[in-house]
């Protein structure tokens, strides 16, 4: 028996990447996954989109061409879907709902509450449904390859058979726009001055991080691709709330940390991200991060700190002193007040 794996997207005005993400994954070879799109009250129609793609009235492009093999030939539609209007929904899932198998599932949240509360969405849906093994909560702006989703099931039957409790599982990350540049493998994360870091950024991926130590270093999973067990959301909880943006996959481990729960890694599994294309944050690009990615990447070094390692505030808001001069130096000025609030205030910084 395949264990259940739910797949769960957050779109927010990101309709066309997020049916080039579909196209990939419905292109997997694992037999017993369902997706659910949650769509965070989009401006642009998205669902709307999203429905045309499924119906098989819309075709999915592709930003580059080297990737093109992971989205073509498409999938045959039309795909069988449920809609939902609303985020209230998960107590009343009708019984023959719960009992089917609709490949795709399309929920309009009605609110943009953030990243956490989109995947909150999705994750509530699946354990309404009651047969979820596990989470795959994937970025929309994501391609995948066909065994990915396979590879990270395989992994977490090999954790479970070894006795390792492992509730969070990453893949490795590498960029939509150089396929052979690594994003990401595992997430650092300094709380001296509460920043982090992807391992293995920018490097050239010759298979150097291929091995099982890397679970070892790593602080946290990177969120554009998080592998979660079912019980370790049950035990653990949802992604936090408070964040809108960032944060949410450092949270959840550190929770997870506190209740016993350790962190995996698959290189088995590769995801192309383009990364920063519904905020405006790019790593490439961070002269052109957008102004909403940057207040909450810097309110929430504080809200984080605030929470889990309140001792080290007073070196995360010394560090801010950087972030001033950098801000000043680009003519950012609205944002260097907007730096200089979050340090004076004594809030907690959650509104």
């Amino acid at each position: 028996m395949h264990p259940k794996v739910y797949i769960v997207l957050v779109n927010y005005n990101g309709w066309k990447d997020t049916i080039e993400c579909l196209e990939s994954v419905f292109r997997s070879d694992y037999p017993n996954f369902q997706v659910v799109v949650v769509d965070n009250l989009s401006a642009d129609n998205s669902m709307t989109h999203i429905l045309s793609w499924a119906k098989g009235d819309k075709y999915a492009g592709f930003e580059n061409p080297q990737l093109a093999r992971l989205t073509r030939p498409q999938i045959t539609k039309p795909i069988e879907c449920v809609f939902y209007n609303t985020q209230a929904l998960f107590s009343s899932v009708s019984f023959n709902e719960r009992n089917s198998n609709n490949p795709l599932v399309l929920i309009q949240s009605g609110e943009n509450k953030g990243f956490a509360a989109g995947n909150n969405a999705g994750i509530n849906y699946s354990f309404a449904k009651n047969d979820a093994d596990y989470i795959w909560l994937l970025n929309n702006d994501t391609v995948v390859e066909s065994g990915a989703l396979r590879a990270l099931v395989e992994k977490a039957i090999f954790y479970k058979e070894n006795q390792q409790r492992v509730g969070i599982i990453g893949a490795k990350l590498l960029y939509y726009n150089d396929p052979n540049m690594i994003q990401g493998v595992a997430g650092i994360y300094n709380k001296w001055f509460a920043i982090s870091k992807h391992l293995g950024i920018f490097e050239d991926d010759h298979g150097q991080y291929d091995n099982e130590a890397i679970a070892g270093k790593m602080d946290y999973s990177i969120g554009a691709s998080l592998f979660v067990s079912a019980p370790f959301i049950k035990g653990v909880g949802l992604m936090c709330e408070d964040y809108f943006l960032y944060f949410e996959d450092i949270d959840w481990a550190v929770r997870g940390k506190a209740k016993g729960w350790h962190l995996g890694y698959c290189w088995q599994a590769r995801v192309f991200h383009k990364e920063g294309n519904s905020t405006g944050a790019c790593y490439q690009k961070p002269f052109g991060k957008s102004a909403i990615a940057d207040f909450h990447s810097i309110r929430n070094r504080i809200l984080f700190t605030n929470k889990f390692y309140p001792i080290h505030l007073w070196t995360v808001k010394l560090s801010f002193i950087a972030v001033i001069i950098n801000r000043l130096r680009r003519r950012q000025f609205d944002r260097v007040l907007s730096v200089i609030n979050l340090i004076i205030t004594k809030k907690k910084h959650n509104e």
